[in-house]
């Protein structure tokens, strides 16, 4: 299994992604599950990868060799953000066919994709990509996409993440919601690997692989933790808490609905 997210904000895009690719119990591999393409001063782009390894590899590698290789279109060709992520849906769909054409055992050859970046003059975005082809943007209410093992990591992002956040705080949530996965499902594991891309850079900017050993990674799970125990200690006790104690609390409880009667 895998975890991939990408977080919009006003100053830029944050992506993550693990680094874990699961054949089975006695094949546990380290694949990188993030790729970049880059033209300096005009496009920049990056994309995370979910699903079957030989289709994301193969994916991946044809986006590359469709550039010098004047097949149209291309990522170096397409005028939109839109236009990208139909151009990558329909090398995934291409190579997934061909996969199955193949195929004798019935094998799974699917994948999905988050694709995001920035062309000049246009706004950074993201895009989902489903195995079919098709894909969505992200909302302007939840500026999100996440692949993989979703939901673990999803309540933080749902609570806390707005396009006005600070790209900082961002990438701060973006590797708690790993974290987070991370502890609840064996299959999704690190290094982990972050990419914080500043908008109008047009460039790599920051990137982070954080192993499992990272003093850094281990003090924002270490911090979380802290900060989850501090937070249910502070939560309102229940009225009959404060009965039991003698003690008095003064904020309001709603209880709703009617009471059982005796």
């Amino acid at each position: 299994m895998t975890y991939c997210l990408a977080i919009n904000v006003d100053e830029g895009i944050v992506f993550c992604s693990d680094s874990r690719t699961n054949a089975g119990t006695d094949n546990v591999s380290t694949y990188s599950k993030m790729h970049t393409f880059a033209w300096p001063g005009e496009r920049y782009f990056v994309l995370l990868s979910a699903g079957n390894l030989a289709t994301t590899q193969s994916v991946v590698k044809k986006l590359h060799s469709d550039v010098p290789g004047g097949l149209i279109p291309n990522l170096h060709s397409v005028n939109s953000m839109q236009e990208a992520a139909d151009y990558v849906g329909i090398v995934s769909s291409v190579v997934q066919k061909q996969q199955l054409e193949r195929d004798t055992a019935s094998t799974n050859f699917e994948a999905s994709f988050i694709f995001g970046g920035q062309i000049a003059g246009q706004a950074p975005e993201i895009y989902l990509v489903y195995p079919q082809g098709n894909y969505i943007h992200e909302s302007r209410e939840h500026p999100f996409l996440q692949i993989g093992e979703i939901k673990y990591g999803k309540p933080i992002l749902d609570r806390v993440v707005k396009h006005g956040l600070d790209i900082d705080r961002a990438a701060r949530c973006a590797l708690v919601s790993m974290n987070s996965t991370v502890r609840s499902n064996v299959t999704v594991g690190p290094p982990v690997e972050m990419l914080i891309y500043q908008r109008d850079s047009f460039t790599e900017g920051r990137r982070l692989y954080l192993t499992e050993d990272d003093p850094f990674a281990r003090e924002i799970s270490e911090r979380w933790n802290q900060g989850l125990s501090h937070a249910l200690e502070n939560l309102p006790r229940f009225p009959w808490e404060m009965e039991a104690t003698g003690t008095e609390d003064h904020r309001v409880f709603s209880f709703p609905g009617k009471p059982p009667e005796n």
